[in-house]
């Protein structure tokens, strides 16, 4: 009985985190995309930025090959991932370990609703006007081929190469200048944690259910 009540607090953990960080990042991707124009910026602070942009690729505005084989592959990274969780909840997994999947999976589903719906409900963004929601099926982009929304912007030095330099001497510099989401800061955490704290975990990963019993 204690055991089934693990695997059900543990499983319920899972899926608020989940939740929770879904809702996070849909709500501000959408208050973003319907209240500022294409590469609009509000200054919090000089090294703290919400800048609107959309991006085709992975994390942090990375491209990679076609955007409908992206989603593809976000899709079954997802199922892997769940499955994986749904496992390591089962087989009572450390708590840590399973907080850890769980974000990933919560980044990994926040950055495919965008791929998936947003070209669907939203009008193509501007820098000359706020997106709205259209009928749906009327907007910018097909099922798969959505763009994600970014927003989080931290120059935390901004600077210029010295001349000296060879090929970028006397060019601007910017420390940490990607922009990036509710979904990819969940997913970046959860990875870094799992390398830091949960590497024999990670080099054990097996599919095989295991009786947790015997």
């Amino acid at each position: 009985m204690s055991e089934n009540k693990g695997v059900l607090t543990k499983g319920r953990m899972a899926i608020l985190i989940i939740i929770a960080i879904l809702l996070v990042d849909q709500v501000l991707k959408i208050w973003v995309k319907t209240h500022m124009t294409l590469h609009e910026t509000i200054t919090i602070t000089d090294w703290f930025k919400i800048c609107f942009i959309e991006n085709n690729g992975m994390a942090y505005g990375m491209e990679i090959g076609s955007k409908v084989a992206l989603s593809l592959f976000r899709i079954a990274a997802i199922s892997f991932i769940g499955y994986y969780l749904h496992l390591q909840v089962r087989q009572h997994a450390r708590t840590g370990y399973v907080v850890c999947l769980a974000m990933i999976m919560a980044g990994a589903i926040g950055n495919i609703i965008d791929c998936m719906f947003y070209g669907l409900i939203f009008n193509a963004s501007s820098v000359d006007y706020t997106s709205y929601f259209v009928p749906f099926g009327s907007g910018y982009a097909s099922f798969l081929t959505g763009k994600v929304v970014d927003m989080f912007y931290f120059p935390l030095i901004v600077s210029t190469w010295p001349q000296w330099m060879p090929m970028v001497g006397g060019e601007d510099f910017v420390f940490f200048s990607p922009v990036f989401n509710v979904a990819d800061a969940s997913i970046s955490v959860g990875v870094v944690w799992l390398l830091l704290f949960y590497r024999r975990e990670i080099s054990h990963i097996s599919l095989k259910p295991k009786d947790v019993n015997r």
